[in-house]
């Protein structure tokens, strides 16, 4: 009952952060700008035909009435059409969102690889060599921007090595045929190996672009954590009475590791749902980030709306789902 009280209190806090979100993409794209009509129209188009279509969008309507009516089709779940492609809104990021769900899941799996074994090295031994590479390690990779990463990779992979293809997209083969929407578990569906190649060799750039920078504050955050358990008093127990120092390790410090390093886990996959846009960009990536990008680059503000409230409930629904796994990895928190 806690853990249902709970949920139900949670949701009761998004729907409110998502209508503060609702109201602040809503003014940012539809106030501040001006009016779009000219924008779809063009600046040539007659008056007449500017206000038949600003009356059929509801743009001749005072601003808090348009919001209310975009209220209600939120409500009915339209999230309205995009006059740059000409589909509703909910087509577009229907065919988009699993290209930034695979991304983001790869380049998740990538910085898991790399960051947490290393972090919980350079905890337990200090000022090693293990210590220092992750050091420099996160201190670079924060510091970076990721669209610069990015580019870089295609530049030695692509341009000077040529043993990486070009930032084309998801895939430039064969694609398998559409059970889930994601490329790689298609062509694993399908038995195809050319399918599956072809869209390992597209994704690798990317992911590995975003698995580094993501990775970074994972691994200081372990390795920070990694050594405050090993100084912890029920640490220097341990060791008194002679328990061996794997079981120490595994049995005692890594479970208190686990809850900072989940936590920063929610943080990275909410951040990766949302904040690809830039590599996106780079890799043409078709995905809700370049998807966005393209739609405030024509002024076209319910694509960009609906991306934004995307991303918020992306952060919000990982976050609980997270807290949630907080009640099984800690029973001080079922209390």
């Amino acid at each position: 009952m806690a853990i249902a009280r709970y949920v139900v209190r949670r949701l009761g806090y998004l729907a409110i952060a998502l209508f503060i979100v609702s109201l602040i993409t809503f003014v940012v794209t539809r106030v501040l700008p001006g009016n779009p009509v000219y924008l779809i129209v063009g600046v040539q188009a007659d008056q007449a035909i500017a206000d038949a279509v600003a009356v059929r969008l509801g743009l001749d309507l005072p601003v808090q009435e348009q919001y209310l009516r975009y209220l209600g089709q939120l409500f009915l779940g339209d999230l309205g059409s995009s006059w740059r492609t000409g589909n509703p809104v909910s087509f577009d990021l229907a065919a988009r969102w699993p290209a930034t769900i695979e991304l983001a899941s790869v380049a998740l799996l990538v910085a898991l690889l790399w960051s947490i074994p290393l972090g919980i090295v350079a905890g337990l031994r200090e000022r090693s060599a293990s210590d220092r590479i992750a050091s420099a390690l996160s201190g670079f990779g924060v510091s970076i921007p990721e669209f610069w990463l990015g580019m870089v990779l295609i530049l030695v992979f692509f341009g000077i090595l040529g043993i990486a293809p070009p930032p084309l997209g998801r895939t430039l083969g064969d694609i398998p045929p559409v059970v889930t929407g994601f490329l790689l578990v298609d062509a694993l569906i399908d038995g195809d190996g050319t399918a599956l190649g072809a869209a390992l060799r597209q994704i690798v750039l990317p992911a590995t672009t975003l698995g580094f920078v993501i990775g970074a504050p994972l691994l200081r955050t372990t390795r920070t954590f990694m050594r405050e358990a090993m100084l912890s008093q029920y640490v220097r127990s341990a060791k008194a009475l002679g328990l061996p120092h794997r079981s120490i390790v595994l049995r005692h410090a890594l479970p208190n590791v686990l809850l900072p390093v989940t936590t920063m886990l929610a943080m990275l996959y909410g951040y990766l749902l949302g904040g690809t846009v830039l590599v996106e960009y780079v890799f043409a990536w078709p995905g809700i980030g370049k998807y966005a990008v393209d739609s405030i680059s024509s002024s076209d503000y319910a694509p960009v709306m609906a991306a934004v409230l995307l991303s918020a409930v992306s952060y919000l629904l990982v976050y609980l789902v997270t807290d949630l796994l907080h009640f099984f990895i800690d029973p001080r928190t079922r209390s």
